[in-house]
């Protein structure tokens, strides 16, 4: 007897899962340090934020296009000054992400799509391949919240289990 692993559901159920963290950790950020950056090469606080959130409309863009050229559009998402802004925003774009990938098929995602800027190809690989890549951005970026949060003395939601701020195993 064959098994048969349906990837859509899959990637559905993943993405479900990455919100319910995601939203959490974007939820703490408190409307006082939007402008803080721990470095002047790190992003603030409000652009590290928007890009987290603008990241969950992604699967609609890779399943419904072949690609992104920064170089012909400009990536620039819109930068919330407070949280309540931010989590509207984030709602938006999850819903959007989310449906995307619900009416995805599996033929859809052996489809390449490429990233890059200009004539230089940044990333050219299948769908599902830039899916993923779209969910590991979400978790890295994540965690650079989490580090941000930290060094304001923000409690930190749980993510794959407690926190330090959220009880212990």
């Amino acid at each position: 007897m064959e098994t048969k692993i349906e990837i859509i559901p899959a990637l559905v159920k993943e993405f479900e899962n990455e919100n319910r963290t995601t939203r959490a950790m974007l939820s703490r950020i408190p409307d006082t340090i939007y402008d803080w950056q721990p470095h002047p090469k790190s992003m603030t606080v409000s652009r590290l934020a928007s890009h987290l959130a603008d990241l969950a409309s992604w699967p609609q863009m890779v399943l419904g296009s072949e690609g992104l050229d920064f170089a012909a559009n400009p990536y620039n998402p819109p930068v919330p000054n407070n949280t309540a802004d931010l989590l509207k925003a984030y709602d938006k774009s999850y819903e959007t992400g989310l449906s995307a990938l619900k009416s995805a098929t599996d033929a859809d995602l052996i489809k390449t799509w490429t990233l890059s800027n200009g004539g230089h190809v940044l990333a050219a690989n299948n769908k599902l391949e830039t899916l993923r890549m779209v969910y590991c951005q979400i978790v890295h970026h994540r965690a650079q919240m989490g580090v941000f949060l930290r060094l304001n003395d923000v409690p930190l939601p749980p993510s794959y289990g407690p926190s330090a701020d959220e009880g212990s195993l």
